[in-house]
């Protein structure tokens, strides 16, 4: 039995199952395809076992599938879709969301390198050997919990080594430096988020992060993708979504309670983006019908 079908059986027995002493840790499966479907990620760290997954951040498309590993270094907006997967063979992935606290102490202990500039907020790239092992090791915890506190700090640990050690290390390091270029733009998006129902003020969310507006713009974009106006148009359409789906408020509400100040924009903003209009698409999404159409 390879090191992939090893994992695939831990995370098949473990999958849509939350462990309480190992948080971070995640195992997803999905036994059908998908369509195109709007979302945020959090930094983590995934492996693809079985199945396969497109991605569509800014105006890139790429698609990663077993023993593919990805990187996500900032909270990315993107749309996604399985697109290969089935009840006899489901879509299949592990992954671990990331301590930048862990990866600041890891990083003090490996070999300095210069700060690279930023291409992106994330990378794709096929997981060594030495990387499957450290995925297995950390998975074959869930099924001895009673060793958990004793062996999980060290197999994280050597998890995320093994990630620093590989192609996209020094995506991982500007996730640790409390002054990297990504933890400034990363400080951007937070305030974006946070900020997300007022207007726009390229020049104070430039002085947030110590960049002219020009260069703050240009390092937004190339770590998200989109620039600063797209990824708050996406944050207040998601915000608008989550509202509606959860019975807070009808369309036009959720539309003007996000920052819109024309219902007709919200709709059609919103359309673009799930598939539906607003209060159509906040009907399926409660029924658990929801199929959003690619754009």
């Amino acid at each position: 039995m390879s090191e992939l079908d090893e994992i695939r059986a831990m995370a098949l027995r473990h999958a849509g199952r939350q462990n309480p002493q190992l948080p971070r840790l995640f195992a997803y499966t999905l036994d059908h395809t998908t369509e195109i479907d709007p979302l945020i990620y959090e930094p983590a760290a995934s492996l693809v076992i079985q199945g396969v997954q497109r991605m569509f951040i800014g105006d890139q498309m790429f698609e990663y599938g077993p023993g593919q590993s990805m990187i996500v270094a900032a909270e990315i907006a993107a749309l996604g879709q399985i697109c290969e997967a089935s009840e006899g063979r489901p879509f299949l992935a592990i992954g671990l969301f990331l301590d930048p606290t862990l990866l600041s102490n890891l990083v003090l202990e490996v070999a300095a390198i210069p700060e690279l500039p930023i291409e992106s907020g994330y990378g794709v790239s096929t997981a060594s050997p030495s990387l499957l092992g450290a995925w297995r090791r950390l998975l074959e915890l869930l099924d001895r919990p009673a060793e958990i506190a004793v062996l999980a700090p060290p197999l994280e640990h050597e998890l995320i080594f093994r990630l620093l050690m590989g192609p996209h290390g020094a995506l991982l390091r500007q996730i640790a430096g409390a002054d990297s270029r990504l933890s400034h733009i990363r400080k951007a998006m937070t305030w974006i988020r946070d900020h997300h129902t007022e207007r726009l003020n390229f020049r104070a969310v430039a002085a947030l992060t110590g960049m002219s507006v020009s260069v703050f713009y240009d390092r937004f974009k190339a770590v998200a993708a989109v620039s600063p106006l797209q990824y708050q148009k996406y944050i207040r359409l998601h915000e608008a979504r989550r509202r509606m789906i959860a019975g807070q408020a009808g369309a036009a509400e959720a539309g003007f309670a996000v920052g819109y100040e024309s219902a007709s924009q919200f709709s059609r903003e919103y359309k673009r983006l799930f598939g539906a209009p607003p209060g159509r698409d906040a009907e399926r999404a409660r029924a658990g019908l929801t199929r959003v159409k690619p754009r």
